[in-house]
C-alpha cells in the first residue's frame, strides 16, 4: 500500500514542481506568443479547441492500451516496474511529450520528422520520415486487428465485419476536421477509461486496507527480475522497452503535434503535454498494482500468465471481480476504446507528416484523400500479415524514436542557451536501454542475444560513440566561427 500511494503521489509532485521547472526554465512558455492555431488556421487541423478537450484528446492519442497491456506485462517484471514508471514518467516521458509538442508549436505545428530534421539535418528527417511512417502503419493496423477480434469474441458476425467497419471510422477521423468526430467523441471515450483506472484505484486501497488483497511493496530484497524465464528477459533493458507508454514512448512524439495545432496559448503546454503522460504514469501505476494485488504478487503474475491469462483476460476480470456489472461493460468499452483512440490518430498523424514531407496544404479535402488513400491501401495489406512477428518490432521502435526526440530536444536547448543536461542524460539513458536490447534481446523479439557481459559492453560502446558524435556536430557551428574570428 505505501508504494501504491507513494507513487501516485510522487507522480503528482513530479507535475507540479519538476514540470513547472520545465516549462518556466527549459521552455520558457510565453503566453504572449501566437500559436500555428492562431496563424495558420484553416478549420481542419489548426483547429483552436477549449484546453480541456485537448487535454482529453491528447490522454486518449498517448494511451492506448499501453498504461494497461504494458504496465501488467510489466509488473512481471516485479516491483522495480514502480520506480521505471514514476522516474520514466517524471524525468523523460513527460519531458518528452511536452517538447515534442512545444517544439512543433515554435515551428508551425510541424510533424515530429520534421521538427527532428530542423535539429538534426536533412538526411536524418528524411530517414525519420520514412521510420516514423512505418511505425505508426504498425500500431494503426495493430488497433485495427486486436478490437476486431474482441468485437468478434463478443459479438460473433464475421471478423472481416468488424475490421471494415474500424477501418471505416479510421478514414472518416483521419480526413475529417479535428473537431468534428475527434474533438466530439473522445470527452466520453476519456471519461471511460478514466472510471475504469479510478474505479481499480480505490477498489486497491479499500482491498488493501481491509486486507481482502495484498499490494506488492518495492523493497531492498525484492528490487531483482521476478520474470518467469528470467534468462532470455532480462529486466535490464527489458522492462525498459515493455513499459513504453507508462514511462516513455516515442510514439507519443507524433501525437502531440496534432494537439500543437489545436493550442490556442503556450500556457496551456504543460498540462495538456506534461500533465496528459504524468496522468498515463497514474493509470500504468494502478494496473501495475491490480495485476499484482489480483493474482497474489510477481510470481502469481507469472503463473497466470503461463497459464494463459493474457492482459485482456486479466483486465476483464479484475473488472468484473471488483467493479462487478458496471466493471465488465467499463472493461469492454475500455479495452476496445483504448486502442481505436490511438489508432485514428496514428493515421492522421502519418497524413500530416507526409504533407509536411511533400509540403500539401491540407485544407482541400481531395488533398486529404490523396494522402489518405495510399495510406490506407498500405494498411489493409499490412493488415493480412501476421501481426505477431511485427509487433515484436514495435516496442523498440517507440523507444528508438523516443530517443531521437531527446536528442533533438537536447540540440533545441543547446542553441536557446539553455542547459542541454536536463534532456541530454535521458537520452544518453535511452540510447543504452536500445543499443542494449538489440544486444541482448532472443532473435524473435529483434535482438542478437549476445551473452549478457558481451552485450552490455557493445551498448555501452555504441551509447558513448553516439554521445561523442552527437556533441561534435552539435559544436561544430561553434569551433568554425571560432576559426573565422581568428583568421579574420
Amino acid at each position: 500500500m505505501i508504494t501504491f500511494v507513494s507513487c501516485i503521489v510522487l507522480l503528482v509532485l513530479g507535475y507540479l514542481f519538476y514540470g513547472k521547472f520545465v516549462e518556466k526554465k527549459l521552455i520558457a512558455a510565453d503566453p504572449a506568443r501566437r500559436t500555428p492555431a492562431q496563424i495558420h488556421a484553416d478549420g481542419v487541423d489548426f483547429k483552436e479547441l477549449p484546453p480541456w478537450r485537448i487535454f482529453i484528446i491528447q490522454f486518449l492519442n498517448i494511451a492506448g492500451l499501453g498504461p494497461i497491456f504494458g504496465a501488467i506485462l510489466g509488473a512481471a517484471y516485479g516491483p522495480m516496474a514502480y520506480v521505471w514508471i514514476v522516474l520514466g514518467c517524471i524525468f523523460m516521458g513527460a519531458v518528452h511529450d511536452y517538447f515534442a509538442g512545444m517544439m512543433s508549436m515554435r515551428r508551425g505545428g510541424r510533424g515530429i520528422p520534421s521538427v527532428i530534421g530542423l535539429y538534426l539535418g536533412k538526411t536524418v528527417r528524411i530517414i525519420m520520415t520514412v521510420f516514423t511512417a512505418l511505425l505508426l502503419v504498425g500500431i494503426g493496423c495493430s488497433f485495427v486487428t486486436g478490437p476486431a477480434d474482441l468485437l468478434n469474441t463478443i459479438a460473433p458476425v464475421n471478423k472481416l465485419f468488424w475490421v471494415i467497419i474500424i477501418f471505416v471510422y479510421y478514414i472518416l477521423a483521419t480526413l475529417v476536421p479535428i473537431d468534428k468526430i475527434i474533438g466530439r467523441i473522445y470527452p466520453w471515450l476519456g471519461a471511460v477509461l478514466l472510471f475504469m483506472a479510478v474505479a481499480i484505484g480505490f477498489s486497491l486501497i479499500i482491498k488493501g486496507l481491509n486486507g481482502s488483497v495484498t499490494l506488492t511493496e518495492l523493497t531492498f530484497d525484492n528490487m531483482r527480475n521476478f520474470h518467469s524465464n528470467p534468462e532470455r528477459f532480462h529486466l535490464f533493458p527489458m522492462l525498459f522497452i515493455v513499459i513504453s507508454c507508462g514511462a516513455i514512448s516515442g510514439f507519443h512524439s507524433t501525437q502531440s503535434p496534432i494537439m500543437a495545432r489545436c493550442l490556442g496559448n503556450e500556457k496551456y503546454g504543460r498540462p495538456v503535454f506534461y500533465g496528459a503522460m504524468i496522468c498515463e504514469g497514474i493509470v500504468a501505476t494502478i494496473w501495475a498494482t491490480a495485476a499484482m494485488a489480483y493474482t497474489g504478487g510477481p510470481d502469481g503474475l507469472n503463473a497466470a500468465a503461463a497459464a494463459g491469462s493474457t492482459p485482456a483476460i486479466l483486465v476483464n476480470a479484475i473488472c468484473k471481480d471488483w467493479l462487478g456489472a458496471v466493471g465488465a461493460i467499463v472493461a469492454i468499452l475500455g479495452v476496445i476504446a483504448c486502442p481505436i483512440t490511438s489508432g485514428d490518430t496514428a493515421f492522421r498523424s502519418l497524413r500530416l507528416i507526409l504533407a509536411d514531407a511533400f509540403n500539401i496544404n491540407q485544407k482541400p479535402i481531395p488533398n486529404r484523400i490523396m494522402l489518405a488513400l495510399p495510406i490506407f491501401i498500405v494498411a489493409v495489406l499490412v493488415c493480412t500479415f501476421d501481426f505477431s512477428t511485427i509487433w515484436n518490432y514495435v516496442g523498440i521502435s517507440n523507444q528508438v524514436l523516443a530517443t531521437i526526440v531527446l536528442w533533438s530536444a537536447t540540440r533545441y536547448l543547446y542553441r536557446k542557451g539553455n542547459s542541454p543536461l536536463f534532456t541530454a542524460i535521458p537520452a544518453v539513458f535511452l540510447t543504452y536501454v536500445c543499443a542494449c536490447y538489440f544486444m541482448v534481446a532472443p532473435y524473435k523479439a529483434g535482438g542478437l542475444q549476445l551473452p549478457m557481459t558481451a552485450g552490455h559492453i557493445v551498448a555501452a560502446v555504441i551509447t558513448i560513440a553516439v554521445t561523442l558524435l552527437f556533441m561534435y556536430y552539435s559544436t561544430l557551428p561553434l569551433r568554425r566561427a571560432h576559426r573565422r574570428k581568428k583568421i579574420v
